[in-house]
């Protein structure tokens, strides 16, 4: 410990004087900065960031306001915490703040280069995102899918059948990601990564939050460039040996597919797979083999530890509210009859189902931070500047609870959804949990499919209980920061007969 505390001081003493040089060479902004705390030498406000950052600031915009500058170190960040900031950020001014911050954990194996999340808006993203739009998550596309979707829904129904026959408890987020594992690897792969039971499910969901934990906690190297060289936390050699594990993972499939589509009794999968192999040889300058596993990974990582989050959480509030609980069955029992199965049909007329889901990602927003935007120039907003540089971070945790548009904000209370014209698809930026403007979640049509026929699912057949006698309001809902918000402690619980 003495030792790393040694080194530390070491490096931070190393990037004081590289930041005050830095400073005294540095331009003035030009234009009002936003209000914000007032920043200590060197570090700025990162002390004031803390291990929740979405929660540390908005407290602070709550004494300096939804538009609020903060020194992070070297870096000048804007951080937007109300509803109407966010649609100036992300529809009004979209065109000039829509590229990227890219935090130094992903700058291994090129993927600061590929990833879709993260390169500018060019040539590259434009052909990625007509790929996913027009290949990957049409309706069409989805229409056709939605056999295989009933498939891996009716497996985790069977799993909790026998869960509740053997009155073991269920890890429910595990479980979550184990269906949207086979989901995801069905659609693009035409197999099964994982069963409930095996190590693999449990592998890749350790390497998927690890990836997005080192990518959203904090990282020195973010606030002063200058230590990007020795990487002082470790944070990019995590992140390699993750990325590789995955890559490597891709490769195999790739590879195995290839020598099928050699064969001369080959028969198309018409799968995510043929579709991007299709795709490289007719024309690889709109994708080639190593971008098309970049965007792999980026469906895969992101697609299943988002849906698994998001369930957990829906589950957790149900649990924590029995009475809302029993509305849902007993909507879902009149609509579609108990023990029929649901179907993707059935939802458009399950408004109480869709509020649970949308209340969801209110209170607990999947990334409570959008990932980070860049100011391309010098950006206006009520007369205040956001500089040219500047990294910009909307709080999408604290829009969720901001007392001015929500009425007792910290309850879960799906009602307000209903008769609500609220959209969670980007166009209504009172809930934005997939972003909005031309950086939108790509993966958001398959997501709200998903959630609800897997939600409906767990809440149609089965009644639950916490595991060792615990009550309803014992259950923790303490987060855990990432790029994505997790629960501290898993949710588990007992399934019974509905």
């Amino acid at each position: 410990m003495e030792l790393w505390s040694s080194i530390l001081c070491l490096i931070l003493t190393w990037a004081l004087i590289r930041a005050v040089h830095s400073i005294t060479k540095s331009k003035p902004i030009s234009g009002k900065l936003p209000p914000g705390p007032k920043p200590l030498p060197v570090i700025g406000n990162l002390h004031q960031l803390g291990d929740k950052p979405h929660k540390s600031l908005a407290e602070l915009a709550k004494i300096h306001g939804p538009l609020m500058s903060l020194k992070l170190g070297q870096v000048t960040a804007i951080v937007v915490s109300s509803s109407a900031m966010a649609k100036e950020v992300l529809q009004t001014h979209d065109q000039y703040l829509s590229n990227r911050t890219i935090p130094d954990a992903l700058h291994v194996h090129g993927h600061e280069n590929m990833g879709l999340p993260w390169i500018p808006v060019a040539n590259l993203w434009r052909s990625l995102r007509k790929i996913c739009n027009t290949q990957l998550f049409t309706v069409k596309v989805l229409d056709t899918n939605q056999k295989l979707r009933r498939r891996k829904v009716r497996e985790l129904f069977e799993e909790m059948k026998k869960r509740s026959l053997s009155g073991e408890a269920v890890d429910i987020g595990s479980a979550a990601f184990t269906t949207t594992l086979n989901l995801l690897s069905n659609t693009i792969f035409s197999v099964d990564l994982a069963d409930p039971e095996s190590e693999l499910a449990r592998e890749f969901k350790e390497i998927s939050w690890n990836i997005m934990k080192d990518a959203g906690t904090p990282n020195l190297s973010d606030y002063f460039p200058l230590l990007k060289k020795i990487d002082p936390l470790g944070v990019r050699r995590r992140m390699t040996i993750h990325f590789k594990r995955i890559i490597d993972l891709f490769e195999g499939l790739i590879n195995q597919r290839l020598k099928l589509r050699d064969s001369p009794d080959w028969v198309p999968n018409n799968d995510v797979l043929d579709t991007l192999l299709n795709i490289t040889e007719e024309n690889s300058d709109e994708i080639n083999r190593t971008q098309m596993v970049h965007l792999l990974l980026v469906l895969f990582v992101a697609g299943t530890d988002t849906t698994a989050s998001t369930s957990q959480w829906a589950m957790a509030e149900l649990i924590r509210n029995p009475e809302i609980l029993s509305k849902a069955r007993a909507e879902l029992h009149q609509i579609i009859g108990k023990g029929n199965p649901l179907e993707e049909s059935d939802v458009s007329r399950l408004p109480y189902l869709q509020a649970i889901i949308k209340e969801t990602f209110r209170l607990h927003p999947v990334v409570p931070l959008l990932l980070p935007r860049k100011a391309e120039i010098d950006v206006e907003i009520g007369g205040l500047t956001i500089p040219k540089g500047a990294q910009i971070l909307v709080n999408t945790w604290a829009i969720g609870r901001d007392k001015g548009i929500w009425e007792d904000p910290s309850s879960f209370k799906p009602e307000r959804f209903l008769g609500s014209e609220l959209d969670v698809r980007g166009r209504s930026f009172e809930v934005i949990p997939f972003g909005a403007g031309r950086r939108v979640c790509p993966g958001l049509p398959l997501a709200m499919r998903m959630l609800p026929l897997m939600l409906g699912t767990l809440i149609h057949s089965f009644d639950w209980k916490l595991e060792n006698g615990l009550k309803p309001k014992d259950v923790d809902m303490n987060d855990k920061f990432g790029i994505t918000l997790e629960m501290a402690q898993p949710l588990r619980a007992v399934p019974t007969a509905a």
